[in-house]
């Protein structure tokens, strides 16, 4: 029986069967069936597919690596062909075909062994001498540490043995003048030695770290990120320049550095590296900074914070004097997203799923995801750092924000990630959403909200930073979108998105875009027939993405080129909106209530509830081509939800509380007062109807 190279333990061959994923297999053979799954190969890139990458592993083999394998998008990956690569083999078919696996180990130092695989069995590398059959395991020091721990360790014995020979000799007794200079000379060395290794590395701001590459260099800042890989411990250091990630290794899997935490001031040595196109400094010493070295870096952090995270004063897009007495509340709302990427904390944009939600959303995501890109080297940081979450029923309720919350404490316990930024995009303002509100605050979590629906005084109280105008002076009209609101902040966040974003006012779903944002539009290249096909393209894929971001999808209907996809998914809209609106229309009742028009829709039966177009856009449609005369409702009723339209202000919560007193066992509450929706219980639904028509009747008349 031979013995296991890591364990030690008696194996049939170098590796026990325990140890097989912890080393790394050069595969020799010819067939794939000679393949162990389970089992970790170097191989080389040999091609790409839309669907992959071929890997080759050994002659005439080659396993594919599908795209849902990878930790990246695709097209992100910087491979070549001929690139080694490490990947896993998961299954091998019965018709030779090969399921590949990524890897996170990229290294051979980053396995604990590595071996051979022949189609006759398992065997050491020809370098490694036979006797020396365990593998030999990283340490946390590097070569310089390693050389000059053993430098140190043998002047403290040679020291210890000068001192025991120096005290058994008589303070009478003579050296040779020889000796005295030979030991001058030890000294001299020494000291340099000493002098060697003592000396400390010169302050390297981050910013500058591509210039360093293949130096040594010392960085000072804040840990804003710890992430345990199956090789090093990855800690993500920020300074007033920039951000970089840092690998410690002490054994594979092993936390380096137990004592850092997030937040934590530190000081690194190390050498700056590229790893796959990417900066990363090689850690050879870390120290958490106290004191005095603390309050300095502390101090400059800050100021630099300060000063890079609050933008200049940027005009806005187009001439509005609403939005010019908002620009405070503009800059705040983008000062807190450009604080939480210099700081390294990821942002979650949370948006109804509407065509205003979605613009809202993209214009904030095409201002930071620029950033994110500067100021941090890891390649996937956009993933990393920024997400856009719809909200299905347009308000923060608890199930999203317990969501969110179970999200964010699993990454900061898993990778000491830090906390998110939580910006509300046209959702977020009604008391609805104060639940999920608090949830996140009892938790410290930072918020945001944009949204230009009526708020409410106690839900901004619970939000870090509101933009609204319904909470702004009294002189600013609130006529404002949230996409105009959103296109703003983000021009804030990034001047240099301002022609991406020009035309997207102009989309919103406005009955009449105001004149200034029209031209805007126009002078962008989309004209009123471009806009009104991304308004309703947005609005399809709203609802079809109302769980998911979909951020390329969004990105090339907005940003792509004018007409094209838009024109294609807009024509879906049209046909699918014009087939409801006619079973619509031809199932409307019509009620006079105390001089109040009503036209009410049975949506459970004269809709289709579970495709496009959604209740609410339908019934707003419905509401634009059928009101007759003012005031005029429009109500749409399901077995347990009221949806209520009206050509003046009808205030939900009070219709509710009305209907309650009417019928008081019907459990009627206010599901989404920015939507006017209502929800009860079943059994009362034709009790319940009766009562909010005769409540709004009162509130109109």
């Amino acid at each position: 029986m031979d013995k296991c190279i890591i364990c030690g333990a008696e194996a049939n061959g170098p590796i026990c069967d325990v140890h097989q994923e912890d080393v790394v297999f050069e595969f020799t053979g010819n067939r794939p069936g000679q393949l162990t799954p389970g089992r970790f190969y170097k191989g080389t890139v040999d091609g790409f597919a839309e669907f992959g990458v071929f890997i080759d592993i050994g002659e005439r083999v080659t396993g594919l690596l599908h795209k849902s394998e990878l930790d990246r998008r695709l097209d992100s990956l910087n491979w070549n062909e001929g690139d080694p690569v490490y990947v896993q083999v998961t299954k091998v078919h019965n018709n030779g075909n090969i399921d590949l696996a990524w890897s996170i180990r990229q290294a051979d130092n980053e396995f604990r062994g590595k071996l051979i695989q022949t189609p006759q069995g398992d065997e050491m590398p020809a370098e490694t001498p036979k006797k020396e059959k365990r593998a030999v395991v990283r340490q946390t020091l590097s070569d310089k540490q390693k050389a000059k721990q053993q430098k140190d360790d043998a002047r403290r014995k040679q020291k210890q043995a000068e001192s025991e020979e120096v005290e058994e000799q008589t303070e009478t007794q003579a050296e040779p003048e020889d000796t005295h200079e030979e030991h001058a000379q030890e000294q001299d060395a020494e000291s340099a030695e000493d002098a060697e290794s003592d000396a400390t590395y010169e302050r390297t701001e981050i910013g500058t770290l591509s210039d360093h590459v293949g130096e040594q260099a010392r960085l000072e800042g804040t840990v804003t990120g710890v992430r345990q890989t199956s090789g090093p411990t990855v800690f993500t250091v920020r300074d007033e320049t920039g951000t970089v990630d840092a690998a410690a290794f002490v054994e594979a899997g092993v936390r380096a550095y137990p004592e850092v935490e997030v937040g934590d001031i530190i000081g690194l040595n190390g050498e700056v590296e590229m790893r796959r196109d990417e900066l990363q400094v090689e850690t050879e010493e870390l120290d958490i900074l106290e004191g005095g070295e603390r309050d300095a870096v502390e101090g400059r952090l800050k100021n630099a914070l300060d000063a890079r995270a609050r933008p200049e004063a940027t005009e806005p897009l187009a001439e509005d004097a609403a939005v010019s007495a908002l620009s405070e509340e503009i800059r705040d709302v983008a000062t807190a997203i450009r604080r939480a990427v210099i700081e390294g904390r990821p942002v979650i944009v949370r948006h109804s799923a509407t065509a205003d939600g979605y613009l809202t959303g993209a214009a904030i995501e095409r201002a930071t995801l620029p950033l994110i890109r500067e100021e941090h080297s890891r390649e996937d940081a956009i993933y990393h750092y920024f997400d856009r979450r719809p909200l299905q029923d347009g308000v923060y309720g608890m199930d999203d924000a317990t969501g969110d919350v179970t999200n964010m404490l699993s990454n900061r316990d898993r990778h000491d990630e830090q906390f998110p930024l939580f910006v509300l995009a046209a959702a977020g303002s009604t008391k609805e959403s104060l639940d999920g509100l608090e949830l996140l605050d009892i938790y410290g979590a930072p918020k945001v909200v944009v949204d230009a629906a009526v708020a409410d005084e106690e839900v901004a109280a619970a939000v870090d930073t509101m933009l609204n105008p319904n909470l702004a002076d009294e002189n600013v009209e609130a006529n404002l979108t949230s996409a105009v609101l959103g296109a703003n902040v983000a021009v804030n966040v990034n001047n240099g998105v301002r022609d991406d974003l020009a035309h997207l006012p102009a989309v919103s779903f406005w009955e009449d875009a105001p004149a200034q944002y029209v031209e805007l539009a126009a002078n962008a290249g989309y004209d009123e027939n471009a806009t009104r096909e991304l308004r309703e393209a947005i609005a399809l894929e709203a609802y079809y993405q109302s769980y998911e971001d979909k951020r390329e999808v969004i990105t090339d209907l907005l940003f792509g080129e004018v007409g094209g996809l838009a024109s294609h998914i807009a024509q879906q809209f049209r046909t699918k909106l014009d087939d409801e609106l006619e079973t619509a229309e031809a199932n409307l009742d019509y009620v006079d209530e105390g001089g109040v028009n009503f036209a009410v829709l049975d949506t459970d039966a004269f809709t289709n509830r579970f495709d496009f177009p959604p209740t609410e856009l339908l019934l707003d449609e419905v509401h634009r081509r059928n009101r007759e005369g003012e005031p005029f409702v429009t109500i749409g009723l399901a077995d347990d939800e009221i949806h209520i339209r009206a050509t003046t202000n009808v205030d939900v919560r009070e219709v509710a509380e009305a209907a309650r007193l009417r019928v008081p066992n019907a459990g009627v509450t206010p599901r989404s007062a920015h939507d006017g929706k209502l929800e009860f219980l079943v059994g009362e639904r034709d009790a319940v109807l009766e009562a909010v028509i005769a409540t709004v009747a009162e509130q109109l008349a």
